[in-house]
């Protein structure tokens, strides 16, 4: 354990921080694997570029990250105050949740295991 004043190790955490805005999505309704069909495609754009590409992606998973992307933006401009015109992804993640386990029932009594698989959504930005 760190020795020193409560604050002084309170001082030296937040001085570790990670200062680039970011934005999390939790328990998103949608597996990894399609989650980051739609990250990968986007992974260092600008923030326009990456915009444009959600915003005419079929795919379900692109509405929840233009949400997040959205959010991960204004974060940038109220907290840090950057400059919305510079920025890129600089990085963008999914990772498993905990999966719900449904039961569907099958012939002759049997029973077959639904396994709906969530995950957790992270973009972090940067200035160019």
């Amino acid at each position: 354990m760190a020795k020193g004043h409560r604050s002084q190790i309170k001082r030296e955490r937040n001085a570790n921080k990670d200062t680039r805005p970011s934005a999390k999505l939790s328990y998103a309704r949608v597996s990894v694997q399609k989650a980051c069909f739609v990250l990968d495609a986007i992974r260092g754009k600008d923030v326009q570029t990456a915009l444009g590409i959600l915003a005419y992606n079929p795919r379900y998973a692109s509405t929840l990250i233009e949400k997040l992307l959205k959010s991960a933006i204004a974060n940038a401009e109220n907290n840090n105050g950057m400059d919305v015109s510079k920025l890129y992804i600089e990085e963008c993640y999914a990772g498993s949740a905990p999966t719900m386990k449904r039961i569907k029932p099958r012939a002759q009594g049997r029973a077959y295991r639904i396994l709906k698989r969530l995950s957790h959504i992270t973009i972090v930005l940067n200035e160019r």
